[in-house]
C-alpha cells in the first residue's frame, strides 16, 4: 500500500480526533466514524490495527489532556535516537559491547548538557505528574 504525502498529512489530522478525544468512549466513537468514512474505506488496516490494540489504547484516556500530549509527542525521543545513531554509525566497529556502552554513556553526557529548553506547558505538566504519580515523581527544582 503506497501512501502519498498529502494522504499522510490528512490522515494524521483525522486520526488526531481519536487520540484527542475526551475519554475512551468518545475516542472509540471517533474511530468508528473514521472506519465508516472515506479513510476507513481507503486504508482499512489502520482501523483494524487500532481495534485489535484497543485494550492497550484505553489507559491513555485516563490521563488528563496535558499528560496525553507529552505521551504522544515524541520529537525529543526521536532527536535523541538520531544523535545516538549518528555516533554509533560513525564508529562502525566496537571490540566488545562494553566499548559501545561506554561510547553511548559519554555521548549521553554531552547531549544532556544541551538540554536547556522545556516545553511551554512544563509547569502544568509537572503538576499533573505530581498528582498522578506522587509516589514516583520527584520534580527537580531549578
Amino acid at each position: 500500500m503506497q501512501w502519498g504525502v498529502a494522504d499522510v498529512k490528512a490522515l494524521t489530522t483525522e486520526l488526531r480526533t481519536i487520540h484527542r478525544a475526551e475519554n475512551a468512549d468518545a475516542a472509540f466513537a471517533a474511530l468508528e466514524e473514521f472506519f465508516s468514512g472515506s479513510w476507513g474505506e481507503k486504508y482499512p488496516p489502520i482501523t483494524l490495527i487500532w481495534k485489535r490494540q484497543w485494550e492497550q489504547v484505553i489507559p491513555f484516556f485516563f490521563y488528563p489532556a496535558e499528560v496525553r500530549k507529552i505521551i504522544y509527542t515524541n520529537n525529543a525521543i526521536d532527536s535523541l535516537h538520531m544523535q545516538l545513531r549518528r555516533i554509533i554509525k560513525t564508529r562502525g566497529h566496537f571490540p566488545n559491547g562494553d566499548a559501545a556502552v561506554k561510547l553511548l554513556y559519554l555521548a549521553l553526557r554531552n547531549i544532556i548538557k544541551d538540554w536547556k529548553m522545556r516545553t511551554r506547558e512544563w509547569n502544568s505538566d509537572m503538576n499533573q505528574f505530581a498528582i498522578l504519580f506522587a509516589d514516583r515523581f520527584m520534580p527537580q527544582i531549578q
